[in-house]
């Protein structure tokens, strides 16, 4: 008798489902990704034990936190950059305070191992079923055995096939540390653990009293960090009013600059632009301190918090080392501005380029590729050449505003933003050698960065965003909002940029 059509397929699915499932549980489980996460070389594997767990080695304690499901993440900590325990575990606490990106990061990842370990468990699921048509029907009558039989050894290949992946026989390395996991609360009784931190838990066994204090000192610079930054962060409908109300032909960007791995600003920056209807923001470089992978929490945050905007243009900065930075916003949809001329809204024409120079936590500036001469030459001629052709550009966005000085002093662009000097010069006015008006205007440090690092739990000096107004594809005004030390948003007044032809030289436009 005939096997009806319909039944096979339900036999081999079934037969797929037997083999590709417990091996897709297998693979899983059994398969990890290198990342970065919050500044460290980290390796995560999933699990199914309902918690995100962070193996931190055999010194510190490590510690978990229900994920809220049966599917959990195991994340094995490595190498960073931090040079002291205080300043790392200053570092976890200030991300601890903005989690979301790297949370995001880390599930994107288990769901990349997830899709991964389900083609190959698929393509494993096939192997029995075209073992049996590669034998053939013939063949297939004379091995046939018993229901029983066949069943056993259908088992009985899965079981060796599980046996084989999972690797029984292989013990995990010993942990100095004992399994017991126990309540902050009860780890540190004298700590007064937020709400939204309640469900953590440490393991317990080796608590020491420089244990506690690491951990309370964690807790206060986290609470410190999140209640600063919220603070400010609440302001901005208190003071939305002083900011400029664009008319409808009007279009509103928000400037960014020297970020230098302050997250906390980032709700604030937000937070300002929404208030004041900005649709563009630009980042005027120096998001990092030295344009490291390990630095990817801050663009991440970055990212985060403008994924609204329809317009984000960037450029790297001389702290933005190398190309990490920009191809790592590139991929979180960023423009970069490769010294081409773009249109990418309301007809304003912008120009921008990366920084030739190139720095680490120090003080020097080493030269990369085209000299700092040479990139403001080139910058000038091709900025003058498109004004030539009818194509002025305005608005150049660069790293440090004196790069493009030779194009405001040939009169060949409207307006010139940029950062670097983490203190706001200008908008300064200036008449070029054709008669035709451009503006330089130097941005404060957006991160209240002091030196090359502003993270931390509080601004070390002023931050500060400037809100840029254009109309008809020219630039209008600009409006400096800073950030005190104290957590005070001061809201400067609006400047109206006037492009009409004047005197030759330079004017400095008060504030």
């Amino acid at each position: 008798m005939t096997t009806p059509p319909w039944r096979r397929v339900l036999v081999s699915l079934a037969a797929w489902a037997v083999v590709a499932v417990p091996m897709w549980v297998v693979l899983f489980t059994h398969t990890s990704a290198p990342m970065v996460v919050a500044g460290h070389d980290v390796r995560v594997t999933p699990t199914f034990h309902g918690y995100a767990q962070l193996r931190t080695g055999p010194i510190l304690p490590d510690v978990r936190i229900p994920t809220g499901g049966h599917l959990g993440v195991a994340v094995d900590v490595g190498k960073t950059t931090a040079t002291s325990t205080s300043q790392l575990i200053a570092r976890y606490a200030v991300i601890a305070s903005k989690p979301g990106p790297e949370v995001r990061r880390v599930r994107a990842e288990v769901g990349h191992l997830a899709i991964d370990a389900a083609v190959r468990a698929a393509v494993l699921g096939l192997l029995p079923i075209g073992l049996w048509l590669l034998i053939g029907e013939s063949r297939r009558r004379q091995l046939r055995g018993t229901p029983r039989r066949r069943t056993a050894g259908t088992v009985a290949v899965v079981v060796v096939l599980a046996v084989v992946l999972a690797e029984p026989w292989h013990r995990g390395p010993e942990r100095i540390q004992p399994t017991e996991w126990i309540s902050l609360s009860d780890a540190v009784p004298e700590l007064a653990i937020p709400p939204e931190l309640d469900t953590i838990e440490i393991q317990g066994g080796l608590i020491t009293r420089e244990t506690r204090r690491l951990v309370a000192s964690a807790f206060k610079t986290y609470a410190v960090s999140k209640n600063f930054y919220e603070a400010v962060r609440q302001q901005v409908p208190t003071v939305a009013s002083r900011f400029h109300v664009a008319a409808p032909e009007q279009t509103v960007g928000l400037l960014v600059s020297d970020r230098h791995d302050n997250i906390g600003m980032d709700p604030v920056a937000e937070a300002i632009a929404h208030a004041a209807g900005a649709q563009v923001v630009i980042d005027a470089g120096d998001d990092t301190s030295t344009g490291s992978s390990w630095e990817a929490f801050s663009l991440d945050s970055l990212s985060d918090a403008f994924a609204h905007f329809p317009v984000r243009l960037a450029i790297s900065g001389n702290h933005d080392n190398g190309t990490f930075v920009s191809s790592y916003l590139i991929k979180m949809g960023w423009t970069h501005l490769e010294g081409k001329p773009l249109m990418p809204f309301s007809g304003v024409r912008i120009l921008g380029v990366d920084d030739p120079r190139s720095s680490g936590l120090g003080a020097w500036l080493d030269e990369t590729g085209l000299s700092w001469d040479q990139v403001k030459q080139r910058l000038a001629d091709e900025v003058c050449r498109l004004d030539s052709a009818g194509e002025r550009v305005a608005t150049v966005v660069v790293h440090s505003a004196s790069m493009a000085l030779p194009a405001l002093e040939r009169g060949c662009t409207d307006l010139v933003v940029g950062g670097h000097l983490h203190r706001q010069v200008g908008p300064e006015r200036i008449v070029g050698e054709n008669g035709k008006v451009g503006y330089s205007y130097t941005n404060g440090t957006t991160g209240g960065a002091a030196y090359a690092f502003a993270m931390g739990s509080k601004l070390r000096r002023n931050a500060e965003v400037t809100l840029i107004t254009w109309q008809d594809g020219r630039p209008v005004g600009l409006q400096p909002v800073v950030v005190n030390t104290a957590g005070r948003i001061e809201v400067h007044r609006y400047i109206q940029l006037d492009l009409s032809p004047a005197r030759r030289g330079h004017e400095v436009t008060a504030r």
